[in-house]
Protein backbone atom coordinates (compact mmCIF):
# COMPACT_ATOMS: atom_id res chain seq x y z
CA UNK A 1 0.00 0.00 0.00
CA UNK A 2 1.31 3.36 -0.96
CA UNK A 3 2.52 5.37 1.47
CA UNK A 4 1.05 9.08 1.39
CA UNK A 5 -0.60 9.95 4.69
CA UNK A 6 1.42 12.85 6.08
CA UNK A 7 2.95 12.31 9.05
CA UNK A 8 3.18 8.52 7.83
CA UNK A 9 4.75 9.31 5.10
CA UNK A 10 7.14 12.20 6.52
CA UNK A 11 8.37 9.58 8.64
CA UNK A 12 9.01 6.85 6.03
CA UNK A 13 10.86 9.97 4.31
CA UNK A 14 12.83 10.54 7.44
CA UNK A 15 13.62 6.95 8.00
CA UNK A 16 15.16 6.48 4.50
CA UNK A 17 17.19 9.09 5.16
CA UNK A 18 18.60 7.33 8.45
CA UNK A 19 18.80 4.31 6.63
CA UNK A 20 20.89 6.02 4.05
CA UNK A 21 23.71 7.55 6.62
CA UNK A 22 21.68 11.12 6.19
CA UNK A 23 20.65 10.91 10.31
CA UNK A 24 20.80 14.95 10.57
CA UNK A 25 18.94 15.54 7.16
CA UNK A 26 15.99 13.29 8.94
CA UNK A 27 15.79 15.14 11.75
CA UNK A 28 15.41 18.52 9.62
CA UNK A 29 12.86 16.09 7.74
CA UNK A 30 10.60 15.58 11.11
CA UNK A 31 10.94 19.47 11.61
CA UNK A 32 8.52 19.56 8.82
CA UNK A 33 5.65 18.60 11.08
CA UNK A 34 5.77 21.86 13.37
CA UNK A 35 6.36 23.83 9.80
CA UNK A 36 3.12 22.30 8.61
CA UNK A 37 0.91 23.50 11.65
CA UNK A 38 2.58 27.13 10.98
CA UNK A 39 0.80 29.99 9.99
CA UNK A 40 3.17 30.48 7.08
CA UNK A 41 2.28 30.23 3.57
CA UNK A 42 5.00 27.29 3.31
CA UNK A 43 3.12 26.10 5.96
CA UNK A 44 -0.11 26.25 4.68
CA UNK A 45 0.54 24.73 1.56
CA UNK A 46 2.17 21.62 3.15
CA UNK A 47 -1.17 21.12 4.70
CA UNK A 48 -2.98 21.64 1.71
CA UNK A 49 -0.39 19.53 -0.26
CA UNK A 50 -2.42 18.72 -3.21
CA UNK A 51 -0.94 15.41 -4.44
CA UNK A 52 0.97 12.47 -2.74
CA UNK A 53 3.13 13.41 -0.02
CA UNK A 54 5.81 10.89 -0.64
CA UNK A 55 5.21 9.91 -4.81
CA UNK A 56 6.12 13.81 -5.05
CA UNK A 57 8.86 13.79 -2.69
CA UNK A 58 7.47 16.93 -0.95
CA UNK A 59 9.95 16.65 2.21
CA UNK A 60 12.55 16.26 0.12
CA UNK A 61 11.61 19.81 -1.75
CA UNK A 62 11.40 21.82 1.61
CA UNK A 63 15.10 19.87 2.40
CA UNK A 64 16.71 21.10 -0.48
CA UNK A 65 15.23 24.79 0.19
CA UNK A 66 16.51 24.59 3.70
CA UNK A 67 20.08 23.16 2.49
CA UNK A 68 20.33 25.99 -0.13
CA UNK A 69 20.24 28.62 2.66
CA UNK A 70 23.13 27.07 4.23
CA UNK A 71 25.43 26.55 0.79
CA UNK A 72 24.25 30.22 -0.26
CA UNK A 73 25.48 31.60 2.89
CA UNK A 74 22.16 33.32 3.59
CA UNK A 75 21.90 31.51 6.77
CA UNK A 76 24.26 29.40 8.45
CA UNK A 77 22.34 28.12 11.41
CA UNK A 78 21.35 24.59 10.01
CA UNK A 79 25.08 23.69 10.19
CA UNK A 80 25.07 22.53 13.46
CA UNK A 81 22.43 20.54 12.69
CA UNK A 82 24.29 18.87 9.65
CA UNK A 83 27.22 18.79 11.70
CA UNK A 84 25.46 16.70 14.32
CA UNK A 85 26.26 19.14 16.66
CA UNK A 86 22.26 19.91 17.33
CA UNK A 87 20.58 16.46 18.14
CA UNK A 88 17.60 17.55 19.95
CA UNK A 89 14.31 17.52 17.53
CA UNK A 90 12.68 19.92 19.71
CA UNK A 91 15.49 22.42 18.99
CA UNK A 92 15.65 21.64 15.35
CA UNK A 93 11.93 21.86 14.91
CA UNK A 94 12.29 25.42 16.32
CA UNK A 95 15.26 26.26 14.30
CA UNK A 96 13.11 24.70 11.65
CA UNK A 97 10.07 26.58 11.92
CA UNK A 98 11.89 29.53 12.44
CA UNK A 99 13.63 29.85 9.38
CA UNK A 100 10.46 28.65 7.43
CA UNK A 101 9.35 32.06 9.35
CA UNK A 102 12.36 34.03 8.11
CA UNK A 103 12.53 32.98 4.63
CA UNK A 104 9.34 32.07 3.53
CA UNK A 105 8.73 33.94 0.05
CA UNK A 106 12.11 32.20 -0.29
CA UNK A 107 11.41 28.79 0.62
CA UNK A 108 7.80 28.30 -1.01
CA UNK A 109 9.22 27.93 -4.77
CA UNK A 110 11.20 24.77 -3.70
CA UNK A 111 7.63 23.26 -3.48
CA UNK A 112 6.70 23.86 -7.09
CA UNK A 113 8.89 21.23 -8.64
CA UNK A 114 10.85 17.52 -7.65
CA UNK A 115 14.27 17.29 -6.51
CA UNK A 116 17.02 17.31 -9.08
CA UNK A 117 19.55 15.03 -7.97
CA UNK A 118 20.52 12.35 -10.79
CA UNK A 119 22.98 10.79 -8.06
CA UNK A 120 26.19 10.01 -10.43
CA UNK A 121 25.90 6.64 -7.81
CA UNK A 122 23.30 5.46 -9.36
CA UNK A 123 25.23 5.47 -12.94
CA UNK A 124 26.87 2.05 -11.36
CA UNK A 125 23.92 0.66 -11.85
CA UNK A 126 23.42 1.97 -15.21
CA UNK A 127 26.82 1.01 -16.48
CA UNK A 128 26.60 -2.52 -15.20
CA UNK A 129 23.04 -2.80 -17.31
CA UNK A 130 25.12 -1.79 -20.26
CA UNK A 131 28.06 -4.08 -19.51
CA UNK A 132 25.02 -7.27 -19.03
CA UNK A 133 23.57 -6.23 -22.37
CA UNK A 134 26.88 -6.21 -24.36
CA UNK A 135 27.47 -9.69 -24.00
CA UNK A 136 24.18 -10.64 -25.55
CA UNK A 137 23.48 -7.60 -28.31
CA UNK A 138 25.74 -5.45 -30.16
CA UNK A 139 28.92 -3.73 -27.32
CA UNK A 140 28.59 -0.51 -29.36
CA UNK A 141 25.57 1.61 -27.78
CA UNK A 142 23.90 4.46 -28.54
CA UNK A 143 21.84 6.01 -25.26
CA UNK A 144 19.38 8.24 -24.24
CA UNK A 145 18.06 9.44 -21.19
CA UNK A 146 14.40 10.32 -19.81
CA UNK A 147 14.53 12.50 -16.63
CA UNK A 148 18.26 13.91 -17.44
CA UNK A 149 18.20 16.47 -14.93
CA UNK A 150 21.67 18.45 -14.89
CA UNK A 151 23.00 15.72 -17.16
CA UNK A 152 24.70 13.88 -14.42
CA UNK A 153 24.25 10.37 -15.48
CA UNK A 154 24.24 11.69 -19.47
CA UNK A 155 28.37 11.72 -18.69
CA UNK A 156 28.55 8.15 -17.48
CA UNK A 157 30.84 7.34 -20.72
CA UNK A 158 33.47 9.63 -18.59
CA UNK A 159 33.30 7.77 -15.32
CA UNK A 160 35.13 4.94 -13.89
CA UNK A 161 33.44 2.72 -12.56
CA UNK A 162 34.65 -0.82 -10.26
CA UNK A 163 32.17 -2.99 -10.47
CA UNK A 164 32.81 -5.97 -7.90
CA UNK A 165 36.12 -5.86 -10.12
CA UNK A 166 34.93 -5.33 -13.68
CA UNK A 167 36.55 -1.79 -14.55
CA UNK A 168 35.23 0.17 -17.45
CA UNK A 169 35.37 3.93 -18.20
CA UNK A 170 38.70 6.61 -18.79
CA UNK A 171 41.19 5.72 -16.04
CA UNK A 172 42.15 8.92 -15.23
CA UNK A 173 38.58 10.03 -15.09
CA UNK A 174 37.66 12.55 -11.56
CA UNK A 175 34.43 10.55 -11.04
CA UNK A 176 35.37 7.56 -9.42
CA UNK A 177 31.88 5.01 -9.24
CA UNK A 178 32.88 2.09 -6.49
CA UNK A 179 29.84 0.44 -5.45
CA UNK A 180 30.33 -2.18 -2.52
CA UNK A 181 29.28 -5.25 -4.59
CA UNK A 182 26.74 -7.11 -2.95
CA UNK A 183 25.03 -10.92 -3.95
CA UNK A 184 25.52 -14.10 -5.42
CA UNK A 185 25.37 -13.18 -8.72
CA UNK A 186 28.16 -13.02 -9.89
CA UNK A 187 29.86 -9.55 -11.57
CA UNK A 188 28.82 -7.99 -14.77
CA UNK A 189 30.92 -9.42 -17.25
CA UNK A 190 34.40 -7.54 -18.84
CA UNK A 191 34.03 -4.69 -20.98
CA UNK A 192 35.04 -6.28 -23.96
CA UNK A 193 34.38 -4.56 -27.37
CA UNK A 194 31.97 -2.06 -25.30
CA UNK A 195 31.70 1.52 -26.46
CA UNK A 196 29.50 4.38 -26.42
CA UNK A 197 28.79 6.02 -29.05
CA UNK A 198 26.71 8.80 -28.25
CA UNK A 199 24.41 9.84 -25.54
CA UNK A 200 21.95 12.16 -25.45
CA UNK A 201 19.33 13.43 -22.72
CA UNK A 202 16.15 15.39 -21.94
CA UNK A 203 14.31 17.14 -18.89
CA UNK A 204 11.56 19.28 -18.76
CA UNK A 205 13.52 21.66 -16.72
CA UNK A 206 17.19 21.08 -17.56
CA UNK A 207 20.04 22.53 -15.18
CA UNK A 208 23.03 24.32 -16.36
CA UNK A 209 26.05 22.65 -14.41
CA UNK A 210 28.01 25.71 -15.81
CA UNK A 211 25.59 27.97 -14.41
CA UNK A 212 26.61 28.54 -10.44
CA UNK A 213 23.18 29.61 -9.32
CA UNK A 214 22.01 26.19 -11.33
CA UNK A 215 24.90 23.79 -9.82
CA UNK A 216 24.22 25.52 -6.58
CA UNK A 217 20.69 24.63 -6.28
CA UNK A 218 21.62 20.54 -7.81
CA UNK A 219 24.11 20.92 -4.37
CA UNK A 220 21.37 21.74 -2.60
CA UNK A 221 19.64 18.94 -3.26
CA UNK A 222 22.47 16.78 -2.19
CA UNK A 223 21.78 15.67 1.37
CA UNK A 224 24.82 17.25 3.32
CA UNK A 225 25.54 14.16 5.79
CA UNK A 226 25.67 11.17 3.46
CA UNK A 227 29.55 10.70 2.60
CA UNK A 228 30.80 10.55 -0.59
CA UNK A 229 27.69 12.21 -2.19
CA UNK A 230 28.47 16.25 -2.32
CA UNK A 231 32.18 15.14 -3.88
CA UNK A 232 30.50 13.50 -6.79
CA UNK A 233 28.69 15.75 -7.77
CA UNK A 234 31.24 18.42 -7.60
CA UNK A 235 33.53 15.89 -9.97
CA UNK A 236 30.54 15.97 -12.17
CA UNK A 237 30.67 19.73 -12.01
CA UNK A 238 34.09 20.11 -13.12
CA UNK A 239 33.36 17.82 -15.96
CA UNK A 240 30.39 19.53 -17.32
CA UNK A 241 32.50 22.72 -17.06
CA UNK A 242 34.99 21.04 -19.45
CA UNK A 243 32.62 19.52 -21.81
CA UNK A 244 28.25 19.85 -21.01
CA UNK A 245 26.42 17.13 -21.73
CA UNK A 246 24.18 16.93 -24.48
CA UNK A 247 20.69 18.08 -22.85
CA UNK A 248 17.75 19.27 -24.51
CA UNK A 249 14.87 20.59 -22.71
CA UNK A 250 11.62 18.54 -24.27
CA UNK A 251 8.59 16.11 -23.51
CA UNK A 252 9.93 12.84 -22.08
CA UNK A 253 7.13 11.59 -24.84
CA UNK A 254 7.94 13.66 -27.83
CA UNK A 255 11.70 12.75 -27.09
CA UNK A 256 11.11 9.17 -27.39
CA UNK A 257 9.46 9.07 -30.53
CA UNK A 258 12.21 11.51 -31.94
CA UNK A 259 15.36 9.16 -30.99
CA UNK A 260 13.44 6.07 -31.78
CA UNK A 261 12.69 7.58 -35.02
CA UNK A 262 16.22 8.07 -36.17
CA UNK A 263 17.70 5.87 -38.40
CA UNK A 264 20.26 2.92 -36.72
CA UNK A 265 23.52 2.07 -37.45
CA UNK A 266 24.26 -1.69 -37.78
CA UNK A 267 26.22 -3.24 -35.34
CA UNK A 268 24.64 -0.41 -32.41
CA UNK A 269 22.57 -1.18 -29.66
CA UNK A 270 19.81 1.73 -29.11
CA UNK A 271 19.34 1.91 -25.49
CA UNK A 272 17.12 4.17 -22.97
CA UNK A 273 18.21 4.72 -19.78
CA UNK A 274 16.49 6.16 -16.99
CA UNK A 275 16.73 6.44 -12.85
CA UNK A 276 14.33 7.39 -10.35
CA UNK A 277 11.97 9.78 -12.25
CA UNK A 278 9.28 7.37 -13.93
CA UNK A 279 6.68 7.94 -11.37
CA UNK A 280 6.87 11.80 -11.82
CA UNK A 281 5.57 11.41 -15.61
CA UNK A 282 1.81 11.44 -16.13
CA UNK A 283 0.28 8.04 -16.52
CA UNK A 284 -0.31 8.85 -20.47
CA UNK A 285 3.28 9.76 -21.21
CA UNK A 286 4.25 6.29 -19.54
CA UNK A 287 1.85 4.40 -21.41
CA UNK A 288 3.00 6.62 -24.50
CA UNK A 289 6.60 5.44 -23.79
CA UNK A 290 5.67 1.82 -23.57
CA UNK A 291 3.27 1.54 -26.42
CA UNK A 292 6.34 3.29 -28.45
CA UNK A 293 8.80 0.87 -26.95
CA UNK A 294 6.58 -1.98 -28.08
CA UNK A 295 6.04 -1.14 -31.58
CA UNK A 296 9.67 -0.33 -32.23
CA UNK A 297 11.13 -3.49 -30.33
CA UNK A 298 8.94 -5.38 -33.16
CA UNK A 299 11.29 -4.51 -35.39
CA UNK A 300 14.79 -4.82 -33.50
CA UNK A 301 17.36 -7.40 -34.91
CA UNK A 302 20.60 -8.91 -33.50
CA UNK A 303 22.18 -6.34 -35.55
CA UNK A 304 20.05 -3.78 -34.63
CA UNK A 305 19.10 -4.40 -30.98
CA UNK A 306 16.41 -2.34 -28.64
CA UNK A 307 16.91 -1.85 -25.05
CA UNK A 308 15.03 0.04 -22.04
CA UNK A 309 17.26 0.10 -18.97
CA UNK A 310 15.34 1.56 -15.74
CA UNK A 311 16.57 2.00 -12.25
CA UNK A 312 13.09 3.01 -10.44
CA UNK A 313 12.06 2.48 -6.81
CA UNK A 314 9.21 -0.51 -6.73
CA UNK A 315 5.83 1.30 -5.21
CA UNK A 316 4.98 -1.84 -2.72
CA UNK A 317 8.55 -2.22 -1.14
CA UNK A 318 10.03 0.94 -2.14
CA UNK A 319 12.94 -0.79 -2.95
CA UNK A 320 15.14 0.56 -6.06
CA UNK A 321 15.62 -2.02 -8.42
CA UNK A 322 17.42 -2.25 -12.01
CA UNK A 323 15.14 -3.47 -14.89
CA UNK A 324 16.34 -4.09 -18.26
CA UNK A 325 14.13 -5.00 -21.27
CA UNK A 326 16.16 -6.35 -24.24
CA UNK A 327 14.99 -6.77 -28.26
CA UNK A 328 17.04 -8.54 -30.64
CA UNK A 329 14.23 -10.03 -32.97
CA UNK A 330 14.76 -13.29 -31.03
CA UNK A 331 11.45 -15.01 -28.98
CA UNK A 332 10.30 -13.97 -25.64
CA UNK A 333 12.43 -10.64 -26.75
CA UNK A 334 11.63 -7.55 -24.94
CA UNK A 335 10.60 -9.55 -21.67
CA UNK A 336 12.08 -7.45 -18.17
CA UNK A 337 14.92 -8.89 -16.50
CA UNK A 338 15.73 -7.74 -12.92
CA UNK A 339 19.27 -7.64 -12.86
CA UNK A 340 19.71 -6.38 -9.30
CA UNK A 341 18.63 -3.80 -6.31
CA UNK A 342 19.94 -0.88 -5.53
CA UNK A 343 20.90 1.79 -2.63
CA UNK A 344 19.05 4.68 -3.51
CA UNK A 345 22.60 6.90 -4.17
CA UNK A 346 25.03 3.80 -5.71
CA UNK A 347 26.64 3.00 -2.15
CA UNK A 348 26.15 -0.98 -3.39
CA UNK A 349 24.64 -2.93 -5.94
CA UNK A 350 23.46 -6.36 -5.17
CA UNK A 351 23.82 -8.31 -8.68
CA UNK A 352 21.25 -10.80 -8.81
CA UNK A 353 22.82 -12.16 -12.55
CA UNK A 354 20.10 -12.16 -14.98
CA UNK A 355 19.52 -14.78 -17.47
Amino acid sequence: MAIEEFAEALEWQAAHAEKNNAPCTARVIRALAKVREGNTATGRRIAGWEGLTLKDAMPLRMAGGLHHLLLSGEDERLARVYSGQITDQGQIDALVCELVETYDTQLLPWLDGPPQTNEAGRAASIMSSLLWIAQRAAPQFDLFELGASAGVLTMLERYRFNLGGTEVGPPGSPMRVCPEWRGEGAPPPPPGDFRIVSVKGCDLAPIDLSDPASALKLRSYVWPDAPGRMARIDAAIELAKANPPDLVKQDAGDFVAQMLARPQAAGTTRAMFHSIMWQYMPAETQAAISARFEETGKEASKDRPLAWVSLETDPKTFRHELTVRLWTGAEHSGEPVLLSHAHPHGAWVEWLDGH
